[in-house]
């Protein structure tokens, strides 16, 4: 825990815990339904799993989430109380505020590993064939060459995979994961990129032409860029803009 304020104030006393690095995100992962260690800290891609034990602590022993005893197996699964459910509203208020507000992304911001998590929770799977689809992402513009991973949709389920499924890929996503994440973050049209090439697709014809269709895109992607810079000079420099 970090070392409180001194303050009696309200703000003080909630900062002293929801300000340590990590928590609101850990936090964030239960509300978004996860509820097993490993689900939440592939959310959380960047934490360590020691960290991710420590901060799972301090929230159980702030009142915030509880922690059960598998029923069959080991391990444990966590869950919101009513005083963790009750943050859901601040948080989501809090990542408006960041859509609008916050920096301009930096290259060491776009982890692969968290867009493929974001992404699984975001997939119009009605849109989707039926039965199994498996999409493959492929990312230039990091730090270490390429990045791959692969979305599964089977049956309106959807599961991420960071290592080949052994599945065969049934269309292929290929982008620059700045100019992907703009899109996905609703800063550039998802369509009009894939139309222009800028995020190009490799498939039967059919699933390109309704990929666009299986995307919902971030959640937090209707609300608009206001802080000015680059971000905001893509909206309003858009074509649809004019």
């Amino acid at each position: 825990m970090a070392r409180g304020y001194g303050q009696y104030c309200p703000l003080a006393l909630a900062a002293e815990l929801l300000c340590e690095r990590w928590t609101l995100l850990v936090i964030s992962r239960l509300i978004d339904g996860c509820t097993r260690f490993n689900d939440i800290h592939r959310g959380v891609p960047r934490i360590s799993a020691t960290l991710l034990t420590k901060r799972l602590a301090e929230l159980e022993h702030a009142g915030l989430i509880v922690r059960r005893p598998l029923k069959t197996g080991r391990g444990y699964d966590y869950g919101l109380t009513e005083a963790g459910a009750a943050l859901e509203s601040i948080i989501m208020d809090l990542a408006v505020w960041g859509q609008r507000w916050s920096r301009d992304m930096v290259t060491d911001d776009l982890d692969p590993a968290f867009l493929a998590w974001s992404m699984h929770t975001r997939m119009n799977t009605d849109a989707m064939p039926e039965g199994r689809t498996v999409i493959e992402f492929e990312f230039s513009g990091i730090d270490k060459g390429f990045a791959r991973f692969w979305l599964i949709n089977t049956d309106a389920k959807v599961d991420m995979c960071l290592k080949h499924p052994g599945f065969d890929v049934d269309i292929k996503v290929m982008s620059d994961i700045r100019r992907f994440v703009e899109a996905w973050r609703g800063f550039r049209s998802m369509r009009d990129e894939i139309a222009n090439g800028t995020i190009r697709l490799e498939g039967p014809a059919e699933l390109k032409r309704t990929f666009p269709d299986w995307l919902l895109l971030s959640a937090l992607s209707p609300f608009p860029r206001q802080r000015p810079g680059d971000e905001r000079a893509l909206i309003e420099n858009a074509p649809s803009a004019a």
